[in-house]
This record gives C-alpha cells, sequence and structure tokens, in this order.
C-alpha cells in the first residue's frame, strides 16, 4: 500500500474504533509512516478475495483488543498461503531447456496467484458438474466409456469381468450380483478356486475366471422371484 492508501485504511479503522484515532498532525503523520512500514508489502484490494477493509471489519468484530498493522499483515499472510495451497504449478509455456526462462516463468505464475492477480489453478480438486457434451455424445454413440476394441483387449487380462459381462449379454442372471455360498466370495467379488487339505483347512485362493455353479444357480433363482 502507497501512504495514501495506508491514511485511507487508518480513516476507516477510526470510524469503526475512534480509539484509533490521532487527533494531532504530527502524531498522525508519525502513525502513517509506522503503518507504511509494516504495510507496504500488503495490497488495499486484489481482484480476487482480498480486501483490507474487511480484514478490518473482521476484526472489529471478533476481538475486543484495538487493530494493530501486524493484525492486517497476518491475514494477509494468511491469505497468500491459502491461495498457494489451492494451487497447481502449470506447465510452463518456456522450453524445458532453457532453465531460466522455465523458473522465471513459474516463479511469476506463483507470484500472481500469491499476491491476489491470478486464480489458483485448481485441476487437483474433484470436478462437478454434468459431463461434458462431447463426452455425453460419445457415450451414447458406444454405450459406455471404454470402446469395444478396448474392453476385447482388457478382456484376457480380466476374465472373471469379461465372463460376467458375457454371461448378462447373453441373457443369464449376473451371478456376482449375490455372495457365492461354496467359497463366500462377497457380492461382486469373483469366486475363489479353494481346495481342502488332509488336515480341513482351505488350501489355495486364486480367484476363477467362472463362477461356482451354485452361485450361478442362486443369482438365477433370485432373478425369477423377483421377475415374479
Amino acid at each position: 500500500m502507497e501512504r495514501n492508501e495506508v491514511a485511507a485504511v487508518l480513516a476507516c479503522i477510526g470510524r469503526l474504533d475512534p480509539r484509533t484515532i490521532r487527533p494531532g498532525t504530527g502524531e498522525a503523520r508519525d502513525q502513517i509512516a509506522q503503518w507504511h512500514e509494516l504495510l507496504h508489502d500488503v495490497p488495499f484490494a486484489t481482484a480476487h478475495g482480498w480486501d483490507v477493509r474487511e480484514a478490518i471489519r473482521g476484526h472489529v468484530l471478533a476481538s475486543p483488543y484495538a487493530i494493530l498493522p501486524v493484525d492486517i499483515a497476518r491475514k494477509w499472510h494468511a491469505y497468500r498461503r491459502d491461495r498457494l495451497s489451492r494451487h497447481t504449478d502449470p506447465t510452463p509455456v518456456a522450453d524445458p531447456d532453457d532453465w531460466s526462462a522455465w523458473r522465471t516463468e513459474l516463479v511469476a505464475n506463483r507470484q500472481a496467484v500469491a499476491t491476489g492477480t491470478a486464480e489458483p489453478s485448481t485441476h487437483r480438486q474433484i470436478t462437478s458438474g454434468s459431463p461434458h457434451p462431447d463426452v455425453e455424445a460419445r457415450l451414447a454413440a458406444i454405450g459406455s466409456c471404454i470402446p469395444p476394441t478396448v474392453r476385447t483387449e482388457l478382456a484376457r487380462y480380466r476374465p472373471a469381468r469379461a465372463a460376467r459381462e458375457a454371461a448378462v449379454a447373453a441373457g443369464q442372471p449376473d451371478a456376482l450380483s449375490v455372495p457365492c455360498r461354496w467359497c463366500h466370495a462377497d457380492e461382486g467379488e469373483p469366486c475363489r478356486s479353494r481346495r481342502l487339505g488332509l488336515d480341513g483347512h482351505a488350501r489355495g485362493n486364486a480367484p476363477r475366471a467362472t463362477p461356482h455353479p451354485t452361485r450361478v444357480d442362486l443369482a438365477a433363482e433370485l432373478g425369477q422371484q423377483g421377475a415374479a
């Protein structure tokens, strides 16, 4: 802030808290000089959320003590930390082989975010809202977010999922929609090949590509009950 902005800040504080008013001209001049020394790197307002008048008003409402310049400075530094914590550095457009230009652009971008002249790049945050129209059109065309050719290639790496999809496509019951009474696999989990040892305990726990017949029968039975 410049000296005239510091004077405006003190005038604003004086209206809200008369205890800070200095009646003498010399005292007021010294007060402006003192505040300017501590707040010269704090902006009066930015385009993205910072306004020193709001910081003053919040302090007057929350604290019984007269506001000091350090209170405003602390609020400004908290504002900077919050913005930088929500910021993800975008890839600079400078040539990555030009280390100096790359670093200069990165530092300038962070400084713009910290000082409130640019919004944080928040692509790490979870987005919300409806899908993009292009995505909706693609899903309507292929019926799935995974294209059929890619699904075919993935089938050999996930045989249980492929067998499940093939069974549903053929009009058979979805066996994985119910738990398995034989191997005790939970709903949605593939069956397990469990063998009993001589001591009566289970040996082996490898996933099966196809569900146990009892699980298929249970899914078909529940499906018929639901249809009835």
